[in-house]
């Protein structure tokens, strides 16, 4: 396992900019499989998942260029319904390929998705909704899932329990060509949703409603090829937020978009930084003398992302007063606790509820990342603390983080790999 060792550093200085988003990279690229001719994916972050769907892509037949951040593709040659048990193993959205590649092909066979282990996340819906299309989709003991099209691969109206990223975005897969009209009820609106389907629709596909609670997709017959840029990533500009507010300095982070973050900066206004906002740039300025945020409950956009709920944690410890987090979203998304509790802060967690009473200071220690906003959050923590610490299980950070260590060390942070 890759480890960083993180020395105590005061304040964080300079400017840096925001990679391209990986929750909508994903999605996107997995989309193209079903698109005809090329696409260009520019502003494609280079991390890890990435590079597992582009090793799928091209496992499935599709040509794959990649250069720096920017990913060309064609799908056209695609014929390969299989997807090996190591690489769907690896990460969370490799379900979306499940109506993806039955969408190119006809069929489909893969095996339950890996990803950071947060608790139950079970595809039931997605399973539900596609069967609802047409899709005959069932699974062995074995846990492979094995989908193909029937006579009838419609458009039908699905109500979700609540708004899944995960299945609305396969059911969008699904629909954009899928004969007549589907409709998305309870859909999520997150905007890396918007930025699939303004992908999508430059490729052919006729949807309406993105960011909304209802979407509309009307199947077309086939996608022509398109040229994309991929959003900024939200929560790794709100990890530099974080980690500024926590740490103290003066940081402007460059390409983010102010209208996705609000919860989150009123947030950090709220314990007192300064932040200021021009255009696609953000200054956060702090003195490290923060209040505790009160209560900070994580729930689907436009709330509080559930991806920053670890890092607001971290800054929680050190924070003048008590907080309370309520987390509704994944059953396990608190493993990052014992770690914090190893640099000294005083937390207590039960269930889906924690309570974080500020102390004055963190001290270094050995820690153990187990998920991806997890290290981050634990790599900020050590940051704070005085003396050195030992974070293992760095490799999680590069799932979702372009060159962590290398963008925190132009800030001033005293971090390197080991």
């Amino acid at each position: 396992m890759s480890r960083l060792l993180i020395e105590h550093t005061e304040g964080l200085y300079g400017r840096v900019s925001i990679q391209g988003a990986k929750n909508s990279a994903l999605p996107i690229l997995t989309a193209t499989l079903l698109c005809d001719d090329v696409c260009v994916i520019d502003n494609c972050p280079n991390l890890s998942d990435v590079d597992v769907t582009l090793d799928i892509l091209s496992n499935l037949g599709a040509k794959v260029f990649k250069e720096k951040n920017s990913v060309t593709i064609d799908s056209s040659g695609a014929k390969n319904h299989r997807i090996a048990k190591n690489m769907m193993a690896k990460m969370r959205a490799s379900i979306l390929f499940l109506s993806a590649v039955t969408s190119k092909i006809g069929r489909a066979e893969l095996c339950f998705p890996g990803g950071c282990r947060l608790g139950p996340r079970p595809i039931d819906w997605h399973i539900k909704a596609l069967s609802k299309m047409g899709l005959n989709v069932r699974c062995n003991c074995n846990g492979k899932l094995f989908c193909k099209v029937e006579k009838n691969f419609n458009g039908a109206e699905i109500n979700l329990p609540l708004p899944s990223v995960g299945a609305t975005e396969n059911i969008i897969l699904a629909a954009v060509l899928a004969k007549g009209k589907t409709i998305i009820n309870n859909a999520a609106k997150e905007p890396e949703i918007c930025d699939l389907c303004d992908f999508l629709s430059k490729c052919g596909a006729k949807i309406t409603g993105a960011g909304q609670n209802q979407i509309e997709i009307v199947g077309v017959d086939k996608l022509c090829g398109a040229k994309h840029r991929v959003i900024s990533d939200r929560i790794v500009a709100t990890t530099f937020l974080a980690a500024t507010a926590m740490l103290s300095g003066d940081v402007k982070i460059e390409n983010i978009v102010f209208d996705d973050m609000k919860v989150i900066i009123d947030i950090l206004r709220r314990i007192g930084c300064t932040v200021n906002a021009k255009c696609d740039t953000v200054q956060i300025i702090s003195n490290k003398k923060l209040k505790a945020p009160g209560e900070i409950i994580t729930e689907p956009y436009p709330g509080f992302p559930t991806d920053a709920q670890a890092l607001f944690m971290a800054i929680s410890t050190i924070s003048q007063g008590v907080s309370i987090f309520v987390e509704n979203i994944f059953k396990n998304r608190y493993k990052h606790v014992d770690e914090l509790l190893n640099l000294g802060a005083n937390i207590k967690a039960f269930d889906k509820i924690a309570v974080v009473t500020g102390v004055r200071e963190l001290h270094g220690n050995c820690l153990y990342a187990k998920d991806l906003r997890g290290a981050a959050a634990l790599a900020i923590a050590a940051m704070a603390a005085k003396g050195s610490s030992i974070l293992t299980g760095a490799e999680y950070l590069d799932r979702g983080y372009e060159n962590f260590e290398i963008n925190f060390k132009k800030l001033g942070a005293k971090i390197r790999r080991v």
